[in-house]
């Protein structure tokens, strides 16, 4: 299954979804709900609770977006799932450890990785 929207991209590696962007920020209100659309979607309609979301392209986001990777984390959990990030930039990492997002969301170093960790039921991520 590969699937394309707006903002990400779509891809299921055995059972989880590894969602990429396919832009380098996102920082205006429309774009910021229109991702939590495309990764609400994946899990309300397409039943993905195993999610892996590779951050290597963006550059920017607004705080906006860690609301909504927050309420997406919450559902996700609700249903059991678990969610992690990967290939973050150092600025992008800065500000998920200011807001302490990193102990609440499992982050890996790479794909590989994350999807390991995410397909093992209970095993959280490493930090850098």
């Amino acid at each position: 299954m590969e699937k394309q929207n707006a903002l990400i991209m779509a891809a299921q590696v055995g059972d989880v979804a590894v969602v990429n962007f396919l832009t380098s920020q996102v920082l205006d209100e429309f774009n910021v709900q229109q991702l939590g659309q495309e990764l609400n979607e994946l899990v309300d309609k397409q039943g993905m609770i195993r999610l892996v979301i590779n951050f290597s392209k963006i550059k920017f986001l607004s705080s906006a977006v860690l609301g909504k990777m927050i309420s997406l984390n919450k559902k996700i959990t609700a249903q059991k799932g678990q969610m992690a990030f990967c290939n973050i930039n150092p600025d992008i990492m800065q500000v998920f450890k200011i807001t302490r997002l990193d102990k609440l969301i499992a982050i890996y170093e790479d794909e590989d990785e994350a999807v390991k960790g995410v397909g093992k039921p209970g095993l959280f991520g490493r930090y850098r």
